[in-house]
């Protein structure tokens, strides 16, 4: 519930910015263009699920971002994500325990396209809170963290492709640390 309000808060606040342009073309950080919202002030809306091939976490991001009028070539944005990981098996010193954990995290980004490739980066910080389920005693840990990452985005006529690195500075949330790569080909 505070999750939502919080998304939808942060998406107003990105939807009521001064005048800016619409970008002729798909911006740097977006998955598929038909996944994007265009608001008629020039800012473009995303959103998508996370989900590991590991199966441990899940949850979703949302992307809100523009081009500058007179940078057309340039994207900027704003990230917000929630993850949740069930039962991940981590070591804290020399025991191994299971671990739940929520995280919340919210990052800038920034991007440029040349051509049919466009690459960006982003960087932000994430908190988190992780509760141990096995050994029950053990330690409940939070914190924050800085979350740097690197993508890239490049288009052959229908084809797009994807890849990104994301990283938490953290060694107990290193099951959030995530590379993905994508194809994608309407038809």
């Amino acid at each position: 519930m505070r999750t939502r309000s919080l998304c939808a808060c942060l998406v107003a606040c990105l939807a009521t910015a001064s005048p800016l342009a619409l970008a002729d073309d798909t911006p740097s950080f977006a998955g598929k263009d038909s996944d994007l919202m265009r608001l008629d002030n020039g800012m473009v809306i995303e959103g998508r699920d996370i989900e590991t091939p590991d199966g441990y976490t899940s949850g979703f991001r949302v992307i809100a971002g523009f081009t500058p009028m007179r940078l057309p070539r340039l994207d900027l944005a704003a990230e917000f994500s929630y993850r949740e990981s069930d039962e991940v098996p981590t070591r804290m010193g020399d025991h191994s325990l299971l671990v739940n954990s929520v995280s919340l995290g919210g990052s800038l980004m920034a991007g440029v396209r040349i051509g049919r490739l466009g690459l960006y980066a982003k960087s932000g910080v994430a908190g988190w809170e992780g509760d141990a389920v096995i050994p029950r005693d053990a330690l409940n840990t939070a914190g924050t963290t800085r979350v740097t990452g690197l993508g890239a985005r490049l288009e052959f006529n229908r084809l797009v492709s994807r890849l990104e690195f994301e990283e938490f500075d953290a060694p107990d949330m290193s099951h959030l640390n995530l590379f993905t790569a994508s194809l994608h080909y309407p038809f």
